[in-house]
C-alpha cells in the first residue's frame, strides 16, 4: 500500500468520526425538555514515508482524535439556553490542594518571626 493510500484511508477514517452528529450531538428528550449535547473536536494527524525503496523504505501514519462535551443546549417552552461544561483547572485543583499546607507554613513563619521579636 502506497503512503498515499494509507493517507486517504486515515483521513476517510477521520472525517468518519468527526461528523456533525459528534460536535452536535443526538437530542436528548427528558420530559418538555430536550437537551443537544456539544462538543469540541481536536485532530491530530502526521504521516511519513523514507528509504531509496520499497525493499528498505518505509511508511506510517499515526494520529489521534480529543472529543470534550463544552456545552449543552436546553430548549423548553420554546426558549434555548446555552449550559457550558467547564472542567476543572488540573492547576487550580492543585492550588486548593495544597492551600492547607501553605497556611500552616506561612502560620508557623509569622509565629516564628513574632517569637524572634520577643526574645530580643
Amino acid at each position: 500500500m502506497s503512503l498515499s493510500d494509507v493517507i486517504s484511508t486515515a483521513l476517510g477514517q477521520i472525517q468518519h468520526i468527526a461528523k456533525t452528529e459528534t460536535v452536535v450531538g443526538e437530542p436528548i428528550v427528558a420530559g418538555n425538555v430536550t437537551l443537544i449535547p456539544v462538543s469540541r473536536i481536536s485532530i491530530g494527524f502526521a504521516a511519513g514515508e523514507g528509504g531509496k525503496n520499497e525493499k528498505t523504505g518505509g511508511a506510517g501514519t499515526g494520529g489521534g482524535i480529543t472529543v470534550t462535551p463544552i456545552a449543552f443546549l436546553s430548549v423548553s417552552e420554546g426558549r434555548v439556553h446555552v449550559h457550558a461544561v467547564t472542567p476543572a483547572d488540573p492547576i487550580l485543583n492543585r492550588l486548593v490542594s495544597m492551600a492547607p499546607d501553605a497556611v500552616r507554613k506561612i502560620t508557623e513563619f509569622f509565629g516564628k518571626k513574632d517569637n524572634d521579636k520577643g526574645q530580643e
